[in-house]
């Protein structure tokens, strides 16, 4: 039986981010998603927040904070893409990316920090993605703001190690989401044939890897790179 705690998944309005909110509420925890448009699953509190702005991830935490408590979970899902090849690819598309998918993340982590250490608890869950090792044409910006999340994690493991606060990255692999299902069909046989297990993931497999890391089993798990690809990643 898992400790019931506050959880806090940015971009829990639709696909992965959905989906672990679902299980998070499932498990018996206290479920606050972010969202710029849109709502959370069923029994999750829904707040507004741009990742590229401070002040209203500020607004958002206050608002979960006299409505839930502080803010023990942190999801950090919430992602964007603009992929282009790196000679069409516009300084605004690779800061506009980076500053969403990483410094999003930096936000988020930042303004709960100082609830975990009181609270002297913490699970970090950062969504990275298998392109983040493995590479990926067309997406040296996403690439790069998912690779950066390791170095991220593993920094905060460093310093906030000790309270009883862990920090982990989940990197999916291609999962059936609105995004692969739009891709030519050519396409999405051309990444099936790469990936061992032949077959696409689930988000429910990505929020059961959430929902590991956020229980009271992993709590010595912290740093570490948990890879849900279907063995696409390996050895990245």
């Amino acid at each position: 039986m898992t400790t019931s705690r506050t959880v806090l998944v940015t971009g829990g309005n639709r696909g992965i981010g959905y989906a672990i909110a679902e299980r998070m509420i499932a498990d018996g925890h206290r479920v606050a998603v972010t969202a710029r448009s849109g709502e959370g699953p069923a029994g999750s509190l829904t707040v507004r927040a741009d990742m590229t702005d401070a002040a209203t991830i500020d607004a958002a935490f206050t608002e979960i904070e006299a409505e839930l408590g502080a803010v023990e979970v942190v999801v950090a899902n919430a992602g964007i893409t603009k992929d282009t090849l790196l000679l069409r690819m516009s300084e605004e598309e690779f800061t506009s990316v980076i500053d969403t998918n990483l410094t999003g993340a930096f936000r988020v982590v930042k303004r709960a920090a100082k609830g975990l250490l009181k609270g002297r608890f913490g699970r970090v869950i950062l969504i990275s993605s298998v392109v983040g090792l493995y590479g990926s044409p067309g997406q040296i910006n996403y690439a790069s703001s998912k690779a950066a999340l390791v170095g991220f994690a593993r920094s905060l493991t460093r310093e906030l190690g000790a309270r009883n606060i862990t920090a982990n990255v989940i990197a999916p692999g291609f999962i059936e989401t609105d995004m692969t299902a739009s891709l030519p069909e050519a396409q999405q046989q051309q990444y099936l044939d790469s990936i061992p297990a032949a077959r696409f993931g689930r988000v429910a497999e990505i929020a059961g890897a959430a929902s590991f890391l956020a229980g009271d089993d992993a709590a010595y798990i912290s740093g570490a790179v948990i890879p849900v690809d279907g063995g696409l990643g390996m050895g990245h």
